[in-house]
């Protein structure tokens, strides 16, 4: 049976009509004869997304279990059962409720594909898991459901659902969206025009994203390696030199006349370094390509020019600026320049080359040091035409003496020597001896020689061109093996300086290495423990490397100081100039994974520093904050003891209220001092289990006054994954701490209110408790120290503990997976939110069922 398809409707905020518009298409399906039904559509109260549900057949929604509060899931094997050709299935990345067939509704929809049935579905951009973080960023709302991008990239079509911001607040205003006394609170927060122009570019740029990657993948698969110009992009050759920043700039105008596009630029470094290139003037050039917008990359090659050519056809670049050659003029006139080659080479590929003060002083182009095969010919040819024509010349001139003649031919053999290093030397040597020999040595005609001083000088000729040859190899050699040294140290540097800027992680650093060598894949390998293979660490690329000593040919793997450890990469074959480039990264590999290690270390060094602070902080406290409630409960004993009888009743009274108020201080001050020793030593291991906040807050305000908080709860809030002991004591010491500081203000406990969304931790939706207080508040420069230990607001010693409340609750919470976190409270004040995650199989949609995150 054939797969079904899937359709998504994407939307960038609540109310743009993802609902809608999934429903319109289902009237546009049934009445083009296509068997539609409705598994499952959320209206949310909103009369015109019910009125498109007339007309469809609705399979009716499953109740989830008893203590879900009644909350309807889509019933999947009815679906299944009734077997329509389409599904209109809503709310793609929905969780769903406990004893629901699977956990997530993408998954129940998968299941419908699997049976070949079509289904269309919508998915809201606050979403997807990438963008979770910066939608909550931008609206200040924080989110619940998330779905992994790659599920929703499986889509057969996404079709994004939009609407201008000016008429989404219109329709907002109306009522349209949410209920009338939501409407003004909406508008002034998440649904600032700012915010909304925000969310639709996320939107935009997402879903550019993916046609991108759709692209792509279509080209790869059909084999196509011409420029396809579906979007602009404008690559900048670097060559570490002045000129770089003039075809930047260059660069950028020629964007600014288009609607959107990027800009790349790209140093190819050659394997045997560049002696023009300038790091400080690459590093001015990355700045320069960062504020403009664009990316800067490095990739490593022996022909730059197609090195840059195959940069550039890799990311479908459409035009390529470069600087004119500022290499030798004959090089220019001859059009063996890197300009002239890139234009050559380009095909569909547009050239920009930009004149700049630089290209037109005809600069000699510095070897590198290496003689080159090229060179090493040019030499042989030399070595065969120079002996004959320094033999024709001085035939002109029959009164030479034949000291003369040698040195003549002995300067045409360093010339050789120079040119083409030493066996062409050797050659000339050879060859000049032989013309002297026979044309102007005795007797002429021959190569019999009769004055030994003409032998001996013909030797001396041969020794002194040799040495000559040896002299020009070495030099050729050390300025090669210089070159390369170069090469590597500038390789490392900049290795070492993006470690140090972007904190690199292994993975990040193989995308790198991938980028760099324009390879398919990047694997770091380590020995296997029974030593007969390895294994792979990491990777970059869509598949793996294969392992060293695998045999494969297009993989390559360097040799490391370590020889536990291999960097591979694979899809080409490296150049020996190449090899010694990867070998350069895998140092700097070795060095990258030290670092990490060593930071794991201090961590623990860094832990167990800060819990021999808190102990001898501890020792202070004991010395001072627990010597007063003792020295109270002693005096108030005494007294009794001593006068009981003489003391009236009212006296009495108060002393023992005195002897119980200086207890139960007592009793918690050693609470929590024992509780932040097991913390700071970090022997906390709670014992969660799924628990409600109601059940929590009970227990934690017991023994308070009647009326001295305020708690106002949502009926249907879920349950959360917590340490019902720990989770008290958290809520204790947040509204203790709130009674102490904020006397006489009105202290409120509060869920998320109706439709509200709820913050997820590393993706896993959690639930929300908010503690409000109505008092002085705290600058935010001073919340972050306000959760260390032994912290006290304007450092108040009369009676308020010892600073332990806040670091006691804030340390249960981390250790329950949870996150406490404090803000302002509208009007002053302050606000402490506890966030805990979700007992599994829960989820926050029944906090939104008035739609905030679903639109008609």
């Amino acid at each position: 049976m054939a797969r079904g398809t899937l359709r998504i409707f994407l939307g960038a905020a609540p109310g743009v009509g993802m609902t809608f518009a999934m429903l319109q298409e289902a009237h546009q399906l049934l009445g083009g004869g296509r068997d539609v039904v409705v598994g499952i559509a959320v209206d949310h109260g909103r009369l015109e997304t019910r009125e498109l549900m007339t007309g469809l057949e609705v399979i009716t929604a499953r109740l989830a279990e008893p203590d879900s509060l009644g909350v309807q899931e889509m019933d999947v094997d009815s679906v299944l059962a009734r077997h329509p050709e389409v599904a209109v299935v809503d709310e793609y990345a929905h969780a769903n409720a406990p004893g629901s067939r699977n956990a997530q509704r993408w998954q129940d929809i998968e299941a419908l594909l699997d049976a070949g049935i079509d289904v269309l579905s919508t998915v809201n951009v606050q979403n997807l898991a990438s963008l979770g973080d910066v939608v909550s960023a931008i609206t200040q709302v924080p989110q619940n459901e998330s779905i992994p991008d790659e599920v929703v990239r499986r889509a057969d079509q996404i079709e994004l659902v939009d609407i201008s911001p000016e008429l989404l607040r219109q329709r907002l205003a109306d009522g349209n969206i949410y209920p009338r006394d939501r409407v003004d609170a909406a508008l002034a927060n998440e649904f600032r025009l700012g915010n909304l122009f925000a969310l639709r570019e996320v939107a935009l740029i997402w879903l550019a994203d993916r046609v991108d990657e759709g692209l792509a993948k279509y080209r790869a698969s059909q084999g196509i390696t011409a420029n396809w110009p579906a979007r602009e992009r404008v690559v900048v050759g670097l060559t570490g030199g002045p000129e770089g920043e003039v075809l930047v700039r260059r660069a950028s105008r020629i964007l600014s006349r288009v609607n959107g596009g990027d800009l790349l630029a790209v140093h190819v470094r050659h394997s045997d370094g560049q002696p023009a290139e300038s790091p400080l003037a690459l590093e001015a050039q990355r700045q320069l390509v960062t504020d403009l917008g664009g990316s800067y990359h490095t990739v490593s090659g022996d022909d730059i020019a197609e090195t840059l050519l195959e940069f550039a056809r890799s990311v479908n670049a459409t035009q390529i600026v470069v600087g004119v050659s500022r290499g030798r003029l004959s090089s220019r006139l001859l059009g063996s320049g890197v300009g002239s080659k890139v234009v050559r080479g380009s095909g569909d590929i547009d050239v920009h080359m930009v004149s700049h003060p630089l290209g037109s002083r005809g600069l000699p182009k510095v070897s590198s040091g290496g003689l080159g095969r090229a060179r090493t010919t040019v030499g042989f040819v030399l070595a065969v035409l120079v002996p004959v024509l320094a033999t024709a010349l001085m035939s002109l001139g029959p009164e030479l003496n034949f000291a003369t003649h040698v040195l003549v031919h002995l300067t045409g053999v360093m010339a050789v020597a120079f040119i083409g290093g030493l066996w062409p030397a050797v050659l000339a040597a050879i060859l000049d001896s032989l013309l002297l020999n026979y044309f102007e040595t005795d007797p002429v005609g021959s190569f019999s020689i009769n004055d030994p001083q003409n032998l001996f000088a013909l030797l001396v000729f041969v020794g002194a061109a040799i040495a000559v040859s040896l002299v020009v190899g070495l030099s050729a050699k050390r300025a090669q093996e210089a070159a390369r040294a170069r090469a590597e140290a500038a390789t490392l540097a900049d290795l070492a300086r993006d470690a140090l800027i972007e904190d690199d992680t292994i993975a990040a650093f193989l995308d790198k290495v991938r980028e760099t060598f324009q390879v398919r894949s990047a694997g770091l390998f380590t020995r296997a423990a029974d030593a007969g293979g390895w294994d792979l660490q990491a990777h970059s690329g869509e598949a793996p490397p294969p392992a060293p000593g695998s045999g494969e040919s297009d993989a390559d793997a360097c040799e490391m100081a370590d020889p536990e450890t291999a960097l591979v990469v694979s899809g080409r074959t490296l150049t020996a100039g190449e090899r010694r480039m990867l070998t350069a990264h895998g140092a700097h590999l070795l060095l990258l994974r030290q670092r990490h290690a060593l930071h794991l270390r201090l961590k623990k060094t860094t832990k167990l520093a800060e819990g021999n602070s808190i102990r001898t902080s501890i020792l202070r406290a004991v010395s001072h904050d627990l010597r007063t409630p003792l020295a109270g409960i002693k005096l108030a004993v005494t007294a009794l003891q001593r006068q009981k009888r003489r003391l009236p009743e009212e006296v009495q009274d108060e002393m023992l209220n005195t002897i119980e108020s200086y207890s139960d201080r007592l009793d918690a001050l050693i609470a929590n001092l024992l509780d932040m020793s097991r913390i700071s030593s970090g022997s906390t291991a709670p014992l969660t289990s799924p628990v409600t906040w109601r059940d929590a807050i009970e227990d934690a305000l017991r023994g308070l006054p009647e009326g001295a908080i305020r708690i106002d709860l949502a009926p249907n809030m879920p349950a959360i994954d917590a340490d019902i002991g720990m989770l008290e004591r958290v809520i204790a010491n947040i509204v203790e701490n709130a009674l102490k500081y904020a006397p006489g203000s009105d202290i409120v406990i509060i869920g998320p209110s109706s439709g509200s969304g709820a913050a997820t931790i590393e993706g896993r939706p959690c639930g929300e408790l908010r503690i409000v207080d109505h008092g002085q508040g705290v600058p935010a420069a001073d919340v972050v120290a306000m959760f260390e230990p032994f912290q006290r607001l304007d450092d108040a010693p009369e009676g308020l503990g010892i600073g332990l409340g806040l670091a006691v609750a804030k340390g249960f919470t981390e250790a329950m997976g949870g996150l406490l976190t404090a803000e302002p409270t509208p009007g002053g004040g302050l606000t402490i939110v506890i966030r805990l995650p979700l007992s599994a199989g829960w989820n926050s949609h029944l906090n939104s069922r008035d739609g905030e995150r679903d639109e008609p």
